[in-house]
């Protein structure tokens, strides 16, 4: 066979990977001058960091297989996390039992609550059952009132924003919960990520070494401006490198890694069932600030900010996961939010942004001072968390689309586990297998 695909992020290149391992010629399509997608990386101080914080949990077996196969096993380091809740002004630990019994914001009889909530969902094995109802109702029923207001409403509005909050399925809640909770082994107290200590991108360009080493080629600043169908048959597509015309490149399949609402816009040839399942999904884009500084923000890794008056969602502090000597003694702190495409804080600079985000800093750290900035940097990245709403799994567009040998593979089709390069290798691997498959 030979394949196209489009899109260098980690489904995109687990696909060319498994192919380019059975023997079979691939070429992918990268419009962006670099490899990852959403877990690339740049250049801080001579040292590469993710554009967007990024870990494995220890269930993340598929690309921790990956890239063992690939040569690196060894980089990965496995290390215990902190995680807190900023709530009016103090940071509460949200690591172990008693750490729940200590945030003050709930009283005890709510704080119970909570924790049993939280056990319950634990426990439950079969997510369909929570398809049907939205997290805004089920939590609010079956968690209290005031545990919600106080923890999970900030989280689900944080997440989602204003206008889609109330409509996110319970059966998303259930997955977030569990894959945090599959993270803490037997125990059930403290939790182990895990990260490539030579950073997401060397993982990418070491599988792209394995790609191209296979006879398989890798085109970025390249776009595919059309997969190409005549006559009812898959031909392959048209791609246009940022100095030169479009042609057309021939292929038995194609795997499109592109988000649900752009594929039709390179395959209108779909007809409309499916059409309108691709255009009816929804995302949110996330807008992040990464600071470098020189003094640390706090002592918890992961800090979800359950106050809606402070404009970002999360404080991910880099460096109380993977230590300040990896990046010359500095501090990495991600300012973290997801918005839609309409929300101010989207069409904000660099500048506006940080300028928004740094008084409410001192709500994380009083001490805190813009002197202690050394650099800053922004990012934006759309389609970055799908909205996934109630009964989704009827909705699901499926990988193979309805124009035989072209297949999408996004982070739509994950559900009801939750974008994650992990899941992303895992879905990347099968979509290969599915072509060659169909192709036999």
């Amino acid at each position: 066979m030979r394949v196209g695909i489009i899109g260098a992020g980690a489904t995109g290149l687990a696909a060319a990977y498994e192919l380019t391992q059975q023997g079979h010629a691939v070429a992918v399509y990268e419009r962006s001058p670099f490899l990852g997608g959403h877990a690339s990386t740049f250049d801080v101080g001579g040292t590469r960091l993710e554009r967007g914080y990024h870990h494995w949990f220890t269930h993340d077996t598929d690309i921790v297989d990956l890239v063992a196969e690939i040569g690196l096993g060894d980089t990965v380091r496995w290390i215990t996390s902190t995680v807190g809740t900023l709530y009016d002004g103090t940071i509460y630990d949200f690591v172990t039992p008693m750490d729940l019994l200590r945030f003050k914001p709930l009283s005890l009889v709510d704080r119970l609550r909570l924790g049993l909530t939280t056990v319950y969902l634990q426990r439950q094995k079969d997510w369909r059952k929570y398809e049907s109802v939205t997290a805004d109702a089920w939590l609010r029923s079956h968690g209290g009132g005031r545990p919600y207001d106080v923890f999970w409403g900030p989280m689900l509005r944080g997440k989602f924003g204003e206008d889609n909050y109330d409509r996110v399925s319970m059966a998303w809640v259930w997955g977030k919960i569990n894959t945090r909770v599959k993270s803490r082994g037997k125990s059930m107290v403290r939790e182990m990520l895990g990260y490539p200590m030579g950073s997401f991108g060397q993982v990418f360009d070491v599988l792209s070494e394995h790609i191209q080493a296979k006879g398989g080629e890798i085109h970025t600043s390249t776009s595919v401006e059309q997969i190409v169908v005549r006559d009812g048959r898959l031909v392959g597509l048209e791609a246009a490198p940022s100095d030169a015309e479009a042609r057309l490149e021939e292929f038995d399949a194609v795997i499109a890694t592109t988000p649900s609402p752009v594929l039709p816009a390179i395959l209108p040839e779909l007809p409309h069932d499916y059409m309108s399942r691709l255009s009816a999904a929804r995302y949110m884009s996330a807008v992040l600030i990464v600071l470098v500084l020189k003094n640390p923000m706090s002592d918890v890794y992961w800090l979800n900010v359950a106050d809606r008056s402070v404009p970002f969602v999360g404080v991910i502090e880099h460096t109380n996961l993977i230590g300040p000597e990896h990046y010359g003694g500095k501090h990495v702190v991600y300012l973290s939010n997801y918005v839609t495409t309409e929300d101010p804080l989207y069409r904000m600079g660099h500048d506006e942004l940080l300028d928004t985000y740094l008084p409410h800093l001192q709500k994380v750290n009083p001490a805190f001072d813009r002197s202690w900035i050394e650099a800053s940097y922004h990012h934006r990245v759309d389609y970055a968390q799908p909205i996934i709403g109630t009964d989704y799994s009827q909705r699901m567009p499926d990988h193979r689309t309805p124009v035989k040998g072209a297949y999408l593979a996004n982070t739509t089709q994950i559900y009801p586990e939750d974008r994650g390069t992990n899941y992303s290798v895992r879905m990347g691997r099968q979509v290969a297998r599915m072509a060659v498959e169909d192709m036999a």
